[in-house]
């Protein structure tokens, strides 16, 4: 037991440092190669900071647990709106949005919608998890044309720019940042799969809470990081877009690849509790940005309260199952 829970706090550590690396190092190619930062914060920053989500769920996939594939994916979006925009605004709170932030958020809703709809079948199919990343795809071109069309900046590309604080000079340190992040990666996501569910079974909670619970929060530190490091310097749009992009991602790339790879059943708790309670904070989360000018610290605390509260029925119904 000991073991186990050595290699869940691994598997974490392994994980936050390693999902740094990769995309300090990715950004710093991507920059001398000159793309612009929209592509940067869009695609590499945003997929960088999900690539946990994305090795941890395709490990428990191919490892026999799919519930922790789908929980992962459904807990760290429930995680990114509640507990991380949360605390972005219990620190400060966030203000002076853009409007681009509203419309990405209403692009994060109507892939929250659509996830509510597939898990309404026995399974997400190979088929399904293609036109997952069909749909990731022709989000990726429209960003790219939006991007040619507005003067103003994006939200993704204020996002990128929080990663050329501290530039890295030596041109080759970036590739090995980059592929030793991966590489931590890797081992962080196989340590904490494997810890996760030997703790899960030895304790009689099931997969799905703990793929709900412990991986989401733990592949969603990098997400975190970035969002106290924003908020602490006073850029709302910066903590809004890690969220929104990181949603978008987790469903159209983490759980399309996953789907392609192997195929997940759905059990019956994620069409009648999880997967709804994710789209109800997607909702209230675009109710926020489009009706009000500010979230402020009582929005922060009903956000950590609801969530403690998810958590607590989360295990209070695991352990009573």
């Amino acid at each position: 037991m000991l073991l186990d829970f050595g290699l869940v706090a691994s598997g974490l550590v392994l994980l936050f440092i390693g999902g740094e690396s990769l995309v300090r190092g990715s950004v710093a190619i991507a920059e001398r190669l000159g793309l612009s930062k929209l592509i940067i914060g869009l695609v590499i920053v945003g997929f960088g900071t999900s690539t946990p989500e994305l090795l941890v769920s395709v490990n428990a996939a191919l490892g026999g647990s799919p519930e922790i594939a789908l929980g992962n994916v459904v807990g760290s979006n429930i995680a990114n709106i509640l507990l991380i925009v949360g605390v972005s605004a219990l620190i400060l709170p966030i203000t002076g949005w853009k409007r681009t932030a509203v419309r990405e958020a209403l692009v994060a809703g109507l892939v929250a919608l659509a996830l509510f709809g597939l898990v309404q079948g026995q399974a997400i199919t190979t088929i399904e998890g293609a036109a997952l990343l069909g749909v990731l795809c022709v989000y990726l071109l429209a960003s790219y044309w939006l991007e040619k069309r507005e003067t103003a900046a994006n939200v993704f590309e204020q996002e990128a720019e929080e990663f050329e604080d501290i530039p890295i000079r030596r041109a080759w340190l970036a590739p090995i940042l980059a592929l030793g992040g991966i590489a931590l990666l890797v081992f962080g996501a196989d340590f904490l799969v494997d810890g996760a569910v030997s703790i899960a079974r030895s304790f009689g909670v099931p997969d799905a809470v703990i793929g709900l619970s412990l991986v989401a929060v733990g592949t969603s530190l990098p997400e975190l990081a970035t969002a106290i490091v924003a908020a602490i310097r006073r850029h709302s749009d910066v903590v809004l877009g890690n969220v929104i992009g990181s949603n978008i991602f987790n469903v159209l790339a983490i759980l399309g690849t996953t789907a392609v790879i192997q195929p997940i059943d759905i059990s019956e708790r994620f069409r009648v509790i999880d997967t709804p309670i994710m789209l109800a904070a997607s909702c209230v989360f675009i109710l926020l940005l489009f009706a009000t000018k500010t979230i402020g610290r009582v929005w922060a605390a009903l956000m950590l309260l609801t969530y403690a509260g998810y958590m607590a029925f989360l295990f209070g119904n695991g352990m009573a199952a």
